[in-house]
């Protein structure tokens, strides 16, 4: 019999990568608890780290081409 491949949604990702980053259990109870592969943790946690800081980016850049159309506005 064929085992299907489990899809993790981001939410899970992240509520995972989150009690690894607390350092209040160990991965083999993490994993255990949320029935993953302790590897799977590690990486999710690395990709946490990885990508935390584009959170908080503001994603509102001005560019030459929004001072172009201000100006015709104006």
């Amino acid at each position: 019999m064929v085992k299907k491949r489990i899809t993790h949604t981001a939410a899970f990702k992240t509520k995972v990568a989150l009690a690894a980053y607390r350092h209040d259990k160990t991965l083999s109870q993490l994993a255990a608890q949320f029935k993953v592969h302790p590897n799977a943790i590690s990486r999710w946690k690395i990709q946490l780290l990885e990508n935390i800081e584009t959170v908080f980016k503001d994603g509102r850049s001005k560019s030459q081409h929004d001072d172009t159309l201000v100006a015709e506005l104006y």
